[in-house]
């Protein structure tokens, strides 16, 4: 029986999309949906590519018992045609007492069943990994938003830094930042907790090189890779940091809020770049950029002194600005 004011669960809902923990969330609000309204529902898990066309009448056919039934079907992508056509055949006509949630990555694969659950007017639930910094930004501050905190760009922007790109791992981060703090996320408050974090550093680095001061990141990497840092995501912050300040000295002077849409980038960070292009000559970030790009090319490639390229490139860099490209 429905609790009051809650509404019947959706009968099919389709959540699509590559990235795992988007899925996961969304399977399991719909679950606790139909638990919302019916406590006892039976919930049952299935897996697209094993599941078979036979199978289907009996997982979808009334209990004996009644009550609500949720079915989950994951990698629905990986579903076989007799199956398929199976799902789409009751999606025409679900059973009212049933939730049928199928969970599919998106493509090519498997896309007839995700399409005829669309147009069968399932609710679908969009789960596709996150696509560059205003996507992960925006993830970040809801995270916070919804849990009763509050975080601004730049803190958002460091916590991306600080725990790199997995949704996971920045879900976690963001949790434990609300438990540690009073909820009011800023940019230092990101910095005091994570001081000594892999790819802090690397942004650390990155911010002394392009302002020439050569022993500030020269600390800052021998820290980093002292305490076990990975050189990768310090190659990548160096070479970010390069390319951000040449995109934006290439737009010109201009005000951050008004130059973000058409830059695609956060505000905050066009200022913060602005001020990093000051003494920075085109022909230098052009030698600024092939340094990252040889940087990021050893440290990826296995060079046998990972750390040794990487000293290189924060001379390379600090030298670019210095001599502005100039032979």
């Amino acid at each position: 029986m429905l609790g009051v004011n809650t509404a019947p669960p959706a009968p099919l809902l389709l959540v699509q999309g590559d990235e795992e923990l988007l899925a996961a969330r969304a399977v399991t609000a719909a679950v606790d949906d139909a638990r919302a309204a019916d406590p006892g529902a039976d919930v049952r898990e299935y897996e697209g590519g094993v599941l078979t066309a036979g199978e289907v009448a009996e997982m979808l056919s009334p209990s004996l018992f009644g009550g609500r039934r949720v079915l989950v079907l994951r990698s629905g992508q990986d579903a076989k045609k007799d199956l398929i056509t199976a799902l789409l055949a009751y999606a025409k006509n679900p059973d009212p007492d049933v939730t049928l949630i199928v969970t599919h990555l998106g493509g090519a694969k498997g896309k007839a069943l995700a399409d005829g659950l669309r147009s069968a007017g399932a609710t679908v639930v969009p789960a596709a990994k996150l696509k560059g910094d205003r996507e992960r930004i925006a993830f970040v501050r809801d995270e916070f938003r919804r849990n009763g905190g509050k975080c601004d760009e730049a803190a958002a922007s460091a916590l991306l830094a600080s725990v790199g790109n997995d949704l996971r791992e920045i879900a976690a981060a963001c949790s434990q930042l609300l438990a540690d703090t009073d909820g009011k996320i800023t940019e230092a408050v990101v910095a005091r907790y994570y001081r000594g974090r892999a790819e802090v550093s690397g942004f650390t680095v990155a911010d002394a090189a392009m302002i020439g001061d050569v022993p500030g990141a020269l600390e800052a990497l021998r820290w980093a890779l002292h305490v076990g840092v990975d050189p990768v995501p310090i190659a990548d912050a160096i070479a970010d940091g390069v390319r951000t300040v040449a995109k934006v000295a290439s737009a010109g002077r201009g005000n951050p809020y008004q130059m973000a849409s058409s830059l695609g980038m956060p505000a905050w960070k066009i200022q913060r770049a602005q001020e990093r292009s000051r003494g920075w000559t085109p022909e230098g970030l052009v030698d600024a950029m092939r340094a990252a790009a040889e940087c990021n090319a050893a440290v990826k490639g296995g060079a046998e002194d990972r750390g040794f390229a990487l000293e290189q490139a924060v001379f390379a860099v600090a030298a670019a600005r210095r001599t502005g490209g100039a032979r």
